[in-house]
């Protein structure tokens, strides 16, 4: 018996939105007793033992003949994984998922560098005004949303955005390799498993509560920061393979809606008009940028 969703690939996309809203949630909830490092590793173990079940089930090997490509896509993700985790744990839940979706906008700032670098493609000037557009909101969201003490907390979610971009080319480059889905998310998971718990444990990098008075509430929500990521990126892999592209990247901006109803239910954030305003112009400029980006050079081998 087929094991697929049964219901429209969009109605997919609104689930995983939904579903990474939810890991955002408890990120924020398990950040306060156990700390970045340790919540990366819980990600990457749950999502590991989740993707091997999936790769047992449907007979997909899980040995690569293209391991190198593996090693910096999880470099790239893990690293951009983590400094977006400690974003989420330090500031507003609506404006630490927000800064990670400048993702589309860097991804379109690389594409359109390499394609003029290369001479393939003329610069398109609709992508440079979206390109502005987005950085602009970057600015209106840091500039009222975040408080004096939280500026470098910002500074780094700029960054995983960008980070994020690179770990996606390298998907794309996966992609092109003949690699499976779910074994580049197996070993993304298992890089992600190694590198937090190498982070974990340098000294001063361990949990800000000790172990035996954790509350079983923040065990929870590290086992669900693993959980909600990993169905809601097999979720989104699915609604990208039977939907239309520009529709379903549109519709991943509903996590920043999300983000924000939680956020404002469960924490009592509040955001301000400008930060309000910033959001919008990140939102239209990764669409925009998803629209309009050139492809993607072949890489030379």
């Amino acid at each position: 018996m087929s094991t697929k969703p049964s219901f429209s690939p969009y109605v997919q996309m609104v689930l995983a939105t939904m579903l990474f809203a939810g890991m955002g949630v408890c990120v924020k909830l398990a950040s306060a007793d156990f700390g970045t490092a340790a919540v990366v590793t819980a990600r990457g173990a749950v999502g590991a033992v989740m993707m091997g079940v999936i790769a047992w089930a449907t007979a997909t090997p899980l040995r690569t003949r293209v391991p190198l490509l593996h090693i910096r896509r999880g470099l790239a993700g893990v690293t951009a994984l983590s400094m977006w985790f400690y974003c989420i744990g330090h500031l507003p839940l609506a404006t630490a998922v927000t800064l990670n979706y400048m993702s589309s906008v860097w991804m379109a700032v690389f594409l359109l560098t390499r394609a003029w670098w290369l001479g393939s493609s003329r610069v398109d000037a609709r992508i440079v005004a979206a390109i502005a557009v987005g950085f602009v909101g970057v600015a209106l969201v840091l500039h009222p949303t975040i408080g004096r003490d939280q500026v470098v907390a910002g500074l780094i979610g700029v960054a995983s955005g960008m980070l994020s971009a690179l770990a996606y080319l390298q998907v794309t480059a996966l992609g092109r390799a003949g690699e499976p889905e779910v074994r580049v998310v197996f070993y993304f998971s298992l890089t992600g498993t190694v590198m937090g718990a190498l982070i974990w444990l340098i000294p001063g990098q361990l949990n800000p509560t000790p172990l035996a008075l954790v509350p079983p509430s923040s065990w929870a929500a590290l086992v669900g920061v693993g959980a909600f990521a990993t169905l809601a990126q097999l979720l989104m892999t699915r609604a990208f393979a039977r939907g239309h592209t520009l529709v379903n990247a549109n519709l991943q901006y509903l996590g920043i809606v999300h983000a924000g109803l939680l956020g404002t239910w469960l924490f009592g954030e509040q955001l301000t008009l400008d930060g309000l305003l910033g959001m919008a112009l990140i939102v239209a400029s990764g669409m925009v940028s998803t629209r309009l980006k050139p492809a993607a050079p072949s890489p030379a081998r």
